[in-house]
C-alpha cells in the first residue's frame, strides 16, 4: 500500500478493533425473533448503523423501541469487550509516524462510556472519536467518515478506514477514502468487491503504512 498520501486511520470500533460482534449478532437475532421480524438476515442487515435508525426502522411502537432500547444498554453494560489482539499497537504505530487516528462508530455514547470504563486507556490511542451523536445519517452515508476526516484536519482522500461491515465499507468509499476491509465479521470473497484490499486483522497490517 503507497502511504505517502495518508495522513489520517478512521477505525470502525466493533469488529475492527473490539471482537464483539459475534455477540451483537446473538443479541439483535434473539431480539429479531422475540419480535417477530420477517428479515431473517437482520442481524446482519443492520451492522454498522446507529441505534437510533435500527429503532426507527425496525420498531414502530414506542414502547417495544423503548424496551429494545433498555434491553441493548443492560446488554452492552454486562459484556466484555475484548480488544483484538494488536489492534491498539497498529494504532500507536501510526501515531509514531504523524499519522491522525480517529474511532468511527455508530455506537452511541453510553456504550462508548461502558467500554471506556472496561478499557481506561483505550481512548487516549485517538486523536477524535466519532460517535452516533456526531452525525444525522448513519452508514452506509458518507457522512461518518466525512465527519471522521474534519476531525482529523485533513481531506477524505488523505484517510484510509478500516471497516468489516457492508455498510461500513460503503461509507468510507462514498467518502472518497482508501478502505481497507477486514474479514472478521464476514468472508473476504464477500467483502472483496467493496474496498481496496482485504485483511485479516490490524495486526497483520502492521508495518505497512
Amino acid at each position: 500500500m503507497n502511504s505517502e498520501n495518508i495522513k489520517a486511520a478512521l477505525f470502525d470500533l466493533d469488529g475492527v478493533l473490539i471482537d464483539s460482534e459475534t455477540l451483537y449478532t446473538r443479541f439483535w437475532e434473539n431480539v429479531g425473533k422475540v419480535h417477530h421480524l420477517p428479515s431473517p438476515t437482520f442481524a446482519h442487515d443492520i451492522k454498522g448503523t446507529t441505534l437510533d435508525d435500527i429503532l426507527t426502522t425496525h420498531f414502530p411502537d414506542p414502547e417495544v423501541r423503548a424496551s429494545v432500547d433498555r434491553l441493548l444498554h443492560e446488554f452492552e453494560n454486562e459484556i466484555v469487550y475484548p480488544v483484538f489482539p494488536g489492534a491498539l499497537e497498529f494504532v500507536d504505530s501510526l501515531r509514531v509516524k504523524g499519522i491522525k487516528t480517529v474511532i468511527v462508530t455508530s455506537s452511541d455514547n453510553k456504550k462508548m462510556n461502558f467500554l471506556f470504563a472496561q478499557h481506561p486507556g483505550f481512548a487516549s490511542h485517538f486523536d477524535a472519536i466519532v460517535t452516533a451523536a456526531d452525525v444525522t445519517r448513519s452508514k452506509p452515508d458518507p457522512q461518518p467518515y466525512l465527519i471522521g476526516a474534519v476531525k482529523a484536519g485533513v481531506q477524505p482522500c488523505e484517510c484510509v478506514v478500516f471497516e468489516d461491515s457492508f455498510q461500513g465499507l460503503e461509507s468510507g468509499r462514498r467518502a472518497g477514502c482508501r478502505v481497507i476491509g477486514l474479514s472478521t465479521t464476514n468472508s473476504a470473497e464477500a467483502i472483496a468487491p467493496f474496498c481496496d484490499e482485504v485483511i485479516p486483522s490490524l495486526e497483520s497490517f502492521s508495518g505497512r503504512i
